[in-house]
């Protein structure tokens, strides 16, 4: 199967059914035919961070954020992808950014939400007398 438009329904129908790493096999050999396909990359950004791929929607997502800087979906979703691989302070200006590019009122509440996780991080112990 090497036709991108058939290989990218097959992810999404794997998606809808709830087997993301199922549709992840399909999109990776669509973005290989189709390495710029914004709507291709995402779903597999989208397929990789629900079966918790990380590192690979990370690395997706970085290249999607390149091909369209102004790409607010993708700055959240790769927010969301490193807050959840514990970096939230490399999280918080992609979370701003989508914040600023989308206007939704959610997304500035997930703004909040990382900055008072990284503005009160481990408190140091008090300095012994």
């Amino acid at each position: 199967m090497s036709d991108v438009r058939e290989l990218l329904a097959k992810g999404r129908e794997f998606r809808a059914a709830g087997d993301p790493s199922g549709a992840a096999r399909f999109l990776v050999e669509a973005a290989e035919h189709a390495p710029t396909d914004r709507t291709v990359l995402t779903e597999l950004a989208l397929a990789h961070f629900q079966s918790a791929a990380l590192g690979r929607a990370e690395a997706v997502l970085r290249t999607l954020v390149d091909l369209d800087p102004s790409d607010g979906y993708a700055r959240l979703l790769l927010g969301r992808t490193l807050t959840r691989r514990s970096r939230p302070a490399e999280a918080l200006p992609e979370l701003r950014l989508a914040a600023a590019l989308t206007r939704d009122p959610d997304v500035a509440a997930e703004v909040e939400r990382v900055a008072a996780r990284v503005t009160t991080g481990p408190v140091a112990p008090p300095p012994s007398p």
